[in-house]
């Protein structure tokens, strides 16, 4: 199927503003810190393991009260916030993150361990949605561009969570997690001079852009319900699969190289670095090639690399987790893009629904992840889970949705 449709006015005003880099800075940095306070969660399992004596489905339990919390919430956020936006709620959103991480550093059991991540979930639900609307509106026209910088802001943070942890938590035990409250803090001052910005210059003009965009309608429903579908299995693929390697990379190192903690940590750091630069290459190439290619080969390109993944040695495990993370993050930034695109005038909604989506996969794929490595090792897994990433062949049924390109001045 090769529908191929041209987007319409609201998106070209979005040409005529200067994309707003500070911004859009802004907004990454605060994502950088909402993310490492969640990947400090992922980092500490072992010590969770230890300390709780947790199984590995209690693990998988963890993330997914955390993913559940985040992912049931963000698309009713977002539709809300798409009829009445908040600016600052991405300031008070913060402040559940805060509670989390505090209750979290002094968790005397798994009950209570459980109650912080499902508020470290609902923080991230409210920071989500509006701040990729917020990116949008800064993008000046080149959406691909600001997704990506908004969104490595979030993976960096996911990729120096794991080290911090291993410098600051490990060698300290559980109440050195109170230390993050403060990355928290600064967040919630950064996101309230966001949140001033958007209600100085975009409330009043966007309702009437959402409007004008809500009315355009540039492709038909059924291609959209249809390309929606195929962009929910390919998220699925891909957040299954990463899920495999945020979660339980460091099980898989230590059981099958016998590595110790902290060097299964550098590792994870090493992987999480990489689906940080994948993050900010994929939209701008987005912009400049179209999102369905990059789509198509970030998800299908990793399968040769996913395949060879369980049967090498340490080096080219390195090695391939590194292409893997590379290669499989430049998608994100392009789906959400390219679902905007088909549903103008419902940034906050598609946004949450897509965010939500994929923090709802990455939960069920901990709990489902978990226990087959309880009952069958954590080498099954990864054999198991080679073969998701060629569900990327389904991206042939995309539309071609074409936004119109920025040109030089002649």
């Amino acid at each position: 199927m090769d529908a191929r449709v041209t987007t319409t006015s609201p998106v070209q005003a979005e040409n005529t503003e200067a994309t707003r880099y500070r911004v859009l800075g802004a907004i990454s940095f605060s994502h950088f810190l909402n993310d490492m306070i969640q990947s400090l969660i992922l980092a500490i399992y072992p010590m969770l393991k230890g300390e709780f004596s947790l199984s590995f489905a209690e693990i998988g339990l963890i993330t997914l009260t955390y993913q559940i919390t985040a992912s049931l919430l963000q698309p009713l956020v977002g539709l809300y916030t798409d009829r009445r936006p908040q600016p600052h709620s991405l300031a008070f959103g913060m402040g559940a993150t805060l509670c989390g991480i505090l209750l979290l550093s002094i968790a005397p059991n798994f009950g209570v361990v459980l109650l912080a991540a499902a508020l470290v979930g609902t923080g991230s639900s409210i920071f989500h949605p509006e701040s990729s609307r917020i990116a949008r509106l800064a993008s000046g026209g080149r959406p691909g561009l600001a997704q990506s910088i908004f969104q490595v802001g979030g993976n960096t943070g996911s990729a120096v969570g794991p080290l911090l942890a291993a410098v600051i938590v490990m060698p300290s035990g559980q109440r050195a997690i109170a230390w993050f409250a403060l990355a928290a803090l600064l967040a919630i001052i950064v996101l309230w001079q966001v949140g001033g910005w958007y209600q100085r210059r975009h409330l009043g003009a966007g309702r009437a852009k959402r409007k004008a965009a809500a009315a355009a309608a540039p492709v038909p429903p059924r291609t959209v319900a249809m390309a929606i579908g195929v962009l929910i299995v390919l998220v699925f693929s891909k957040y299954f699969y990463l899920t495999s390697l945020t979660s339980y990379y460091t099980f898989y190192l230590i059981t099958r190289f016998h590595l110790s903690v902290q060097a299964a940590q550098v590792h994870l750091f090493v992987f999480l670095f990489a689906v940080a630069a994948g993050t900010l290459i994929g939209g701008p190439i987005g912009d400049r090639i179209g999102r369905k290619r990059v789509i198509w080969l970030s998800i299908l390109g990793v399968a040769p690399f996913t395949l060879a993944l369980p049967y090498v040695g340490l080096m080219w495990t390195g090695v391939l987790t590194f292409i893997i993370g590379l290669i499989l993050a430049s998608a994100f930034p392009a789906i959400l893009v390219f679902a905007q695109e088909l549903m103008p005038g419902k940034v906050g909604a598609v946004s949450g629904m897509f965010f939500g989506f994929a923090f709802g996969m990455g939960g069920i794929g901990a709990a489902v992840l978990g226990a087959l490595a309880d009952s069958h090792g954590i080498v099954f897994v990864y054999h198991l889970c080679a073969y998701l990433p060629l569900l990327g062949m389904l991206a042939v049924f995309l539309p071609d949705v074409e936004p119109p390109r920025r040109h030089a001045p002649a």
